[in-house]
This record gives C-alpha cells, sequence and structure tokens, in this order.
C-alpha cells in the first residue's frame, strides 16, 4: 500500500530533508557563524588574487616605483583590488551557487537607470555643499591649473578611476559580505558593522580627521540604504564615482584628506573647520551631513520600501 501514501507527505517529508542540508551547507546556510566563515574564505580569495595581480604588475615594462600618487600607480593599484573582489566573489557565487549578481552588481541593470541617478546624486552632492560653503566666503574656484588636452586627459583619467573605485568599494564594502553578513544577522546590523569598516579604512589617509571619518561613516550607511531601495549597488556605484569626480577634478578640493594632482584649478578652501571640512575635504563639512539628511527623504520618496522577502531586506 505504499504506492498509495499521499504525494503531499512526501513532498513535505523531501523539503524538510533538503532544507535541513541547506542549514548545514558551509555554501548555503544562513547561519551567521556559517556566513563568517565564507566571509573569511572570500577576504583570503579576494586579497590573495590582488596580491597576486600586483606582484605581477611589477614586471611589466616600465614598472619602476613611483609617487603613490602617480596616475600609473593609481589606476594599478585599484584596479588589480577591483580584479580581486570580483573574481573572489565569483569564485564564492560558483561555491554557493548563485549568480554573481546576487550580491549587488547585476549585469543587466549594468550603467542602467540606478547606475546615472546615482552619478547625478553625486555632483548634486558635491555642488550643493561647495555651494554652501561658497557663499561664506570659504571657497574660491581659482584660475584654471590645466587647460587643453592636458585638461581632457586628465578629466578622462579621473573619470575612469573613479568608476573603477567605486566599484571596487562598493562591492568590497557593500557587495559580497553586505550580502553573506546579512543573512545571519539581519541587513542593518551588517550594514552598519560594514560601514564603520568603510569608515576605518580611510584612517590612515593623510589629512584625514575624524569628521571625515563620520562623514565617510555617514555616507557608507546612506549607500547601504539605496541598495536596499534600489536592490542593486549601480546607484552607489555612481554616486560614488562622482562625488569623488567633482571633489577631486571639478572643485579641486581635498578627497578623503588627499589632495591629487590633475585637478582642474587652483582652488582654495580657507575659514571655519566646520564650513570647509578642514583638511579631510567637503565631506568633512557640515553641510555634507546636512545634504545627506536630505538625500535619505528624497531616496524615500524616489524607491518605495522593497517588499518582505527581497534578497536585500
Amino acid at each position: 500500500m505504499t504506492d498509495l501514501l499521499p504525494t503531499n507527505n512526501l513532498d513535505s517529508a523531501d523539503s524538510a530533508i533538503l532544507t535541513s542540508r541547506a542549514e548545514h551547507n558551509l555554501f548555503r546556510s544562513a547561519a551567521l557563524v556559517f556566513g563568517f566563515v565564507r566571509v573569511c574564505i572570500y577576504l583570503i580569495l579576494a586579497n590573495g588574487i590582488s596580491f597576486a595581480l600586483q606582484w605581477t604588475a611589477r614586471f611589466l615594462p616600465g614598472s619602476a616605483p613611483h609617487h603613490p600618487f602617480a596616475p600609473k600607480n593609481l589606476i594599478i593599484t585599484e584596479t588589480v583590488a577591483l580584479a580581486g573582489a570580483l573574481l573572489g566573489g565569483l569564485a564564492m557565487s560558483r561555491l554557493e551557487k548563485r549568480p554573481l549578481g546576487a550580491y549587488g552588481l547585476p549585469l543587466r541593470s549594468a550603467f542602467g537607470k540606478a547606475f546615472w541617478q546615482g552619478v547625478g546624486f553625486g555632483l548634486a552632492e558635491i555642488s550643493l555643499v561647495i555651494g554652501a560653503i561658497a557663499a561664506f566666503g570659504s571657497y574660491r574656484f581659482g584660475t584654471l591649473a590645466i587647460q587643453g588636452g592636458e585638461l581632457v586627459r586628465w578629466g578622462l583619467f579621473w573619470g575612469v578611476f573613479f568608476l573603477v573605485v567605486g566599484l571596487y568599494e562598493e562591492f568590497a564594502f557593500r557587495g559580497y559580505v553586505q550580502f553573506t553578513l546579512g543573512q545571519g544577522m539581519g541587513f542593518w546590523p551588517a550594514a552598519i558593522l560594514l560601514s564603520l569598516a568603510f569608515g576605518g579604512v580611510h584612517l590612515s589617509n593623510p589629512g584625514e580627521t575624524w569628521a571625515g571619518i563620520a562623514g565617510v561613516v555617514a555616507t557608507g550607511i546612506f549607500w547601504c540604504f539605496t541598495l536596499r531601495r534600489t536592490g542593486t549597488l549601480w546607484f552607489a556605484v555612481g554616486m560614488h564615482a562622482s562625488f569623488d569626480f567633482g571633489e577631486t577634478f571639478l572643485y579641486s578640493v581635498p578627497d578623503s584628506g588627499a589632495v591629487f594632482p590633475g585637478h582642474l584649478s587652483n582652488a582654495t578652501l580657507a575659514g571655519a573647520t566646520w564650513v570647509t571640512g578642514g583638511s579631510a575635504g567637503p565631506e568633512a563639512s557640515v553641510f555634507d551631513f546636512l545634504v545627506l539628511a536630505v538625500f535619505f527623504y528624497v531616496i524615500h520618496y524616489l524607491y518605495p520600501r522593497r517588499p518582505a522577502g527581497d534578497p536585500t531586506t
């Protein structure tokens, strides 16, 4: 009579077995301890790949040591870091049997609407902050520092460079690790933890301040908010890239405490630190915190809360 057993009972039993296996599968379990192990594996893979690529780059023609802010060094360092982060994520996606896009950068959305909205938000943020600082008489654009073909070359370089920076830092801090830890501890605990880590890696920047670090952490939390509401990191990538481009090139001010070569003008910041951001740059200005607060509301309005069960919630 076993062939007369209800099929729904068999389905339930099979489902229970599959669920039990998933709960004890290192690469599929949502348990925090397994997630932590997977993150460790990912970090070993990502950093190992980046180190190997960086080491290999030393043997390329014309790879003699240069100043760390030399364009060649900057682009090589960020590109190999991005390659390590993405290839590490690809390896984990194969082990976890998920598409790489599940970690925040789906190819179908690459450079689409969300990305260009982010670009607009980033340029608006830095422009509003610089405008407010200028209104207090604390910012001067100055004279052009570069012209003609040099201006075009530097503009293109910084555009490409900060796109790479945006892709790397967003995937490294709000991609695979956010997805994995979010499964075990919840989206927002993971987001806050990783935003603090995002601020922590900026501590060694020359000229960085505690107000600047607070600005970096606040921005990281905002980009986690855009991930939760848009479902992808493309908005954050676009905003990250364009804000840094505006700071470094268009308005020629310090970016997280660093002043890079090849900026557009001989701009000056002078005045109270709470206005200008001091040595850290405009991201430490009180006006940047105010603009971010407004942006939280704008994203809340543009992108309503996503349905329960969405992988980013």
